[in-house]
Parts: C-alpha cells; structure tokens; sequence
C-alpha cells in the first residue's frame, strides 16, 4: 500500500516515518510512503502557494493551482475517472466528516491513498469539488493544518494491514474494533477465545505483572484461567467504560440481549446513586 502526502512542510514527517511500527512497516516494504513539497509545483520566484480570499475575511487561502498540478503528477487518475475502491484524494479539512475507525478499514483495503493538507484559512472550494474525493477531519477542533491529520489518518490505516503488527489480533480487540460475527473462530480443540470483538464499543481494561500495585490490585478473574468468566468480565467492563465515556458509541454499537440488561443494570445503579 502507498501513501502520498502533499504539504508545504515535508519534513513534518521526518520523525513519524523514522519511529516504532511506521519504520518497520516501511523498511520491510509493507507500505510505501511519498512526501511531496507543495511548493515545488508554484511557479513564481516566491514559490507562493496562498492568496488572500475572495470576498474579504481573516487569514490566506490554498491556491488550487499548485494542490491540481502535486495531485496530477502523482500519475492518479482524474476525479470523474478514479476507481475509489483502489485509490483515493482525501482533503483534510476541519470542515470535513469525521474520520473513524470504519474509514480506516475502508482505507487499508486500498491501494493507495493520497492525502491534501490544508493550511491558514481553508483550502479553495475546487480543490474539493474537482480533485478530492472526500474531505475529512479527525476530530471537532481545529489545528494548524492538515499534518497531523494526515499522520493519524496513515498509521490507524497501515496497523490493519496484514504482517504490520507483531500479532494481527491486536489490530482486531481493541477500542471500535469490529463485531464477533465478523471475527475468524477461534481454534479448533482451542481454549475458548477470552476476549470479546469491541463491535463499535471502547475496549475493555488491561492489566499486567506486578499483580499488587500501591495496594491496587489485578482482578482476580484475569488469572483465574476460566476463559468465559474471563471473556464475560471484559465485555461488561467494556460495556461500562463506553457507557462511561462515550455513551454516543451505544447507539450504533452491535449489542446482546445481555449485554442490554447489563446496561440497564448499570444504568439503574447510576440513577440511585
């Protein structure tokens, strides 16, 4: 898979490309990355690639004339034209959808993905309409530019792919990961599997040695051995730190009959105290 960055700061990356899983996903030749310099496709001796907005207002806007010819020389095909289902132009923007979980997976089964990243004010309005195919943001707040997006938006996506991570399950249980019925069964003649798929939920608490920590300790269920008391403890932990923290992931989150009386138990115990 390759990632294509146009900004007017490449050596943003220079520390996220050389670290952890990024370098080694690189230098075994799992993902491909390019960084390309915005500023090498202006031709005035100023290497301008911003102008004031049309209409009056705070702040410059990115010329789309720079953004079109960075995007063309990448060899990717024109917007009308473009299979987004092997590549796609992505516009990082705080006026984009937010980017999630599901747009990851939908990203790491992809080819290539190519990434704008907005600066000052905004980006002009065609860059949009005739060179990207989405506009995303990570998140409801706004940032300097779209770098760090871009940097999230590569490493969600490239820990899916298969051979990045040491061991592939750790990219399945975990926070917004998918549903059990999406999962591969667990061994044959195996010990049932201890932990539950997230389904949308945040994941479940993780603990490791010392068992005795200033007087907090380990839950005894965890070294207990018994796979379903320890697969049953993690889904209701889960379900009540999502209940907790993020009570918007229930709506859509893929939930069993008792996982719903569990909430409801919770809920009641919320109320009266």
């Amino acid at each position: 898979m390759r990632f294509d960055i146009i900004t007017i700061f490449p050596g943003f990356f220079t520390g996220i490309l050389e670290n952890g899983v990024m370098k080694r996903a690189i230098s075994t030749g799992l993902i491909d990355v390019g960084i390309h310099d915005l500023r090498n496709f202006t031709h005035d001796r100023h290497r301008t690639v911003d102008d004031r907005p049309f209409g009056g207002g705070e702040g410059m806007v990115l010329k789309p004339e720079p953004l079109a010819e960075a995007v063309e020389s990448l060899g990717i095909a024109a917007k009308e034209g473009r299979d987004t289902s092997r590549e796609t132009v992505v516009l990082l923007s705080a006026q984009g959808k937010r980017y999630t979980q599901a747009t990851a997976r939908e990203f790491s089964a992809m080819e290539r993905v190519v990434m704008l990243c907005g600066r000052y004010e905004g980006v002009d309005e065609r860059v949009s309409e005739a060179l990207a195919d989405r506009e995303l943001s990570i998140g409801d707040y706004v940032l300097s530019g779209g770098e760090l997006g871009a940097a999230v938006i590569m490493d969600s996506t490239m820990r899916l792919l298969p051979g990045v991570l040491g061991n592939e399950a750790s990219s399945e249980f975990e926070s917004f990961g998918r549903a059990d019925g999406l999962m591969p069964p667990c061994d044959e003649g195996g010990p049932p599997r201890s932990t539950h798929g997230a389904g949308g939920l945040l994941d479940y608490p993780h603990y490791t040695r010392p068992a005795e920590f200033r007087g907090r300790t380990v839950p005894e269920v965890l070294y207990g051995g018994n796979h379903e008391q320890i697969r049953k403890w993690r889904r209701e932990q889960a379900l009540e730190k999502t209940l907790r923290n993020r009570p918007d992931l229930l709506e859509h989150a893929e939930l069993t009959p008792e996982d719903r009386r569990f909430l409801a138990s919770l809920k009641a115990k919320i109320h009266r105290a």
